[in-house]
């Protein structure tokens, strides 16, 4: 039987029925919007804007931000467009599967994995360090680290802390879950609101002269470190100037990261073909809002020429450039509550592409099952939480972080695509929601998302390539063998 079979539509909104293998619908557009703040406001927020200014595109960042929002929203429009018709747990992959077939699914379902869960391991190993800080900044002598450094290792038990409290959250309920990141996530945008106001009051405006620098040689760099496209092209790095604020929308782009993760909920959602349209294109507003004000706040307080000349660039940087020290307490909860939020949603989205791989049978059905109580994929939640707990605490992050965007960016240029296929292919499914001007803006999307892609290095595309070989492995050893399109042929799409 053919690697591209697709499952029809109506064979994945029947596989919600399962009792033993379905989800309980509690979430609200409130949830789902807070929800997409909750993972996409991190400590990205503080950092990621002022090095962009920095580096790539000096005040002019801000034009970057407005770029690589509207690239999201066109991805999210998709997104939100598939999970209205087929709101079933898997997000692209599911989307996938009913489209485009079972070996572009598989490919997706295991991009997403290799994205949310080093993802999470590496926001909770941040999370670790950023603790110590805020033990620090209070001078509280408590250390993070349980057995020190040996044989170049070491365990910390903040990262194992934090996994652990979540994964138990949980697996005692989605709902339950929901409302306590809920209040992380207010606190959370209340911190960085104050540090806005705060930060409005240090704007100068000669700084945000010239608005677009000149274009200059950048730093060269080894052909591993240099990008896709470069590397392809034999083109030069260069800063600043025009092709600098495409290339900070490209680094920008990654602070919008996580929408995704929210599409994975559209089993859990109560009337999800009103309230996830809704949920997540509110949630990517009030980001955006967000983002846009913490640049103008960043590169209006300080010249991005000092920003450049610190090594590591933040909105931290700007407070101390300008002597406002006091905001360093402020800033550190900040990232410290915003990356706990981001931890919950990771975790529950890992899980959720395990249990729909599971459940269609390219991974053991086992792991599909749910708790009968509180309707949740208890088992593989604690797996989940367990191997993200052990990464954090042991591996280093830098070996992981480079990973995570490939995964999202190619999730995103495969649902894109997948829109005016289905369209095609089933004109006759209820769409509450409908990307606007198909096939022509899905297309536009996927190939915007396709060239930010070509934007990362030449070493993140080779660990690409090594992590989808393992895939493939496991799909022709597993997979395809057990797949229910194979068992059940029944299933199979027109």
């Amino acid at each position: 039987m053919s690697v591209m079979r697709r499952k029809s539509v109506e064979a994945a909104l029947a596989s919600t029925e399962d009792e033993e293998r379905n989800l309980k619908r509690t979430l609200t557009a409130w949830d789902l919007a807070l929800m997409g703040v909750a993972v996409a406001v991190g400590a990205g927020i503080f950092s990621v804007g002022a090095k962009a200014a920095a580096t790539k595109a000096g005040p002019a960042v801000i034009i970057s931000f407005i770029i690589a929002a509207i690239v999201c929203g066109l991805a999210i429009m998709c997104y939100a467009e598939f999970a209205a018709t087929i709101p079933v747990a898997g997000s692209a992959y599911t989307f996938s599967y009913t489209s485009m077939g079972e070996m572009v699914a598989w490919i997706i379902g295991w991009d997403l994995i290799l994205e949310m869960m080093l993802a999470a391991a590496v926001i909770a190993s941040y999370w670790g360090v950023y603790l110590a800080v805020v033990f620090d900044v209070f001078n509280l002598q408590i250390s993070t680290t349980i057995l020190g450094k040996f044989d170049g290792l070491h365990f910390d038990w903040a990262p194992l802390f934090i996994v652990a409290a979540f994964t138990a959250l949980l697996v005692a309920g989605t709902k339950m879950s929901a409302r306590v990141g809920n209040v992380f996530t207010l606190i959370k945008l209340g911190i960085t609101l104050f540090v806005i106001v705060a930060g409005f009051f240090y704007i100068k405006a000669e700084n945000y002269s010239p608005f677009i620098p000149p274009a200059e040689a950048a730093e060269s760099t080894s052909v591993l470190h240099t990008t896709l496209f470069a590397f392809l092209t034999g083109q030069a790095p260069t800063m600043y100037g025009v092709f600098g604020v495409l290339g900070g929308a490209a680094l920008v782009f990654f602070a919008f990261i996580g929408f995704d993760v929210v599409a994975t909920t559209a089993e859990e959602t109560k009337d999800p073909q009103k309230t996830l349209p809704k949920g997540i294109l509110s949630g990517l507003v009030i980001v955006s809002v967000l983002y846009i004000l913490v640049t103008l706040v960043v590169t209006g307080m300080v010249s991005y020429k000092d920003l450049a000349a610190q090594e590591q660039p933040s909105l931290a940087t700007a407070f101390q450039l300008v002597g406002a020290e006091w905001a360093a307490a402020a800033i550190s909860i900040g990232i410290l509550v915003g990356l706990t939020t981001v931890i919950l949603v990771l975790l529950m989205g890992a899980t959720r592409i395990i249990f729909a791989l599971s459940r269609d049978g390219l991974l053991p059905r086992w792991f599909s099952v749910t708790n009968a109580k509180t309707k949740t994929p208890a088992r593989l939640q604690i797996i989940v939480g367990v191997v993200v707990a052990l990464i954090a605490a042991i591996i280093p992050v830098g070996v992981l972080e480079e990973m995570i965007n490939i995964g999202t960016l190619s999730a995103f240029v495969l649902v894109s695509f997948g829109i005016p296929v289905l369209r095609k292919r089933r004109p006759d499914l209820p769409r509450t929601f409908k990307v606007p001007w198909n096939p022509v803006l899905p297309i536009f999307s996927g190939i915007v998302c396709l060239w930010l892609m070509m934007n990362l290095s030449v070493e993140t595309w080779m660990r690409f390539a090594l992590w989808l070989v393992l895939g493939f492995i496991i799909y022709f050893a597993y997979g395809y063998r057990h797949s229910r399109l194979r068992t059940h042929p029944e299933e199979i799409g027109k």
